[in-house]
């Protein structure tokens, strides 16, 4: 009888090391993902901040509902709470953590509330709070997971003007065929330079795409000169002004921050080529609506293309609609028919890195904004 007991230990303990080898890694399908989008690790693991405690009950809002099936069947011992309208507040009071929830309200009300994790990329509303930052508590978004996708939208509004589709497709809608366009309009935009202003997750991916059809493709980034070796020069906010003027397509995919708001004004219009685009898949706030219409009305550029306004939606009165040359899609250029997999597994996987205490993915730098 000992031998069989011996035995049997053994491969208990195996059982043991194996479900904790699984709980200390992600499974195939999330790090698949992870090395997709080349997701970052925070530089501590979430253990060492102050206060840090497993999960227990989790308040789920928004698109994150959607997740909440997946997330329970990832951690039976978490208790999910899906946020019924105008109870939020109440239903936080014993909350460790939000999903796909940020609301002022919400926070004040929850406590022992030490993490947010959204399930978009774009969360300067929610870290304008100064209770996070007084509370210390962790933000993690979806950095990078739409970069792709965006930057294939901003490759079709790219090609729409230099291919007149922008034209065509109007006259289609009235049945005419005609083959006139705009002086130099049909370009070629192998050889031509693309300005990508923020150079991070979206950004990257806008430049790897131009850079593949023949563009030059030169960036600015905030944090430093380095970058993919499709894009031959990278610089600082301040080399902007010296930068426009130089390109043909100018980008933005910079977050919305206290810098970056109004920085497309009329200064800077007036630098671009009159032969220059302007598109904005980032933030309409940063932009200065007004003076891109008098641009736009003055010639000073060619034309723009706006996933994103400000104000947003754009009231059907407002000139930006009458403006020339100018592409208006509703902020769309994040949907695809990809579902919403990825952005699962991305929150599946901090749930059980921030259970474990681990680094966590994509977080967010409070102070920056982004």
């Amino acid at each position: 009888m000992p031998a069989p007991n011996r035995f049997a230990a053994s491969v208990t303990m195996l059982l043991l090391l194996a479900a904790a080898h699984a709980a200390e890694s992600p499974d195939p399908v999330a790090q698949s993902v992870i090395e997709r989008y080349s997701l970052e690790e925070s530089a501590a693991p979430v253990k060492e901040r102050a206060g840090w405690h497993k999960p227990r009950r989790i308040l789920v809002g928004g698109m994150a509902t959607q997740m909440i099936g997946s997330l329970k069947a990832a951690a039976p011992d978490v208790e999910f709470i899906s946020a019924r309208a105008g109870e939020a507040a109440q239903q936080a009071a014993n909350a460790d953590a939000l999903f796909g929830i940020c609301a002022p309200e919400v926070i004040a009300a929850g406590k022992s509330i030490q993490w947010i994790h959204m399930v978009n990329a774009g969360v300067e509303q929610c870290v304008a709070n100064p209770v996070l930052r007084e509370r210390n508590i962790l933000v993690t978004n979806m950095q990078r997971i739409g970069g792709p996708v965006i930057a294939e939208h901003v490759i079709a509004m790219t090609l729409a003007f230099t291919r007149g589709l922008d034209v065509y497709i109007p006259a289609q809608a009235k049945r005419e065929f005609r083959r006139a366009t705009p002086p130099g309009r049909m370009e070629v935009i192998s050889g031509k330079t693309m300005l990508v202003v923020g150079l991070g997750g979206i950004g990257t991916e806008v430049a790897r795409r131009a850079h593949a059809l023949g563009m030059k493709v030169v960036a600015t980034r905030n944090s430093g000169r380095t970058g993919p070796e499709f894009v031959s020069y990278v610089g600082l906010p301040d080399e902007l002004p010296k930068l426009t003027g130089e390109a043909d397509f100018i980008v933005n995919t910079a977050p919305l921050t206290a810098q970056t708001t109004g920085m497309f004004n009329a200064a800077f219009f007036a630098r671009m080529k009159p032969s220059a685009y302007f598109i904005n898949v980032a933030r309409g706030g940063s932009v200065v609506t007004d003076d891109l219409v008098a641009a736009l009305n003055a010639k000073k550029l060619a034309g723009a293309a706006l996933d994103v306004t400000d104000p947003e939606p754009l009231p059907a009165s407002h000139p930006l609609w009458q403006a020339q040359n100018v592409i208006i899609t509703p902020h769309v250029a994040n949907d695809s028919d990809l579902g919403f997999d990825a952005q699962t597994e991305v929150t599946r996987e901090n749930l059980r890195r921030f259970s474990a205490g681990e680094k966590m993915l994509s977080a967010v730098d409070v102070a920056r904004g982004y």
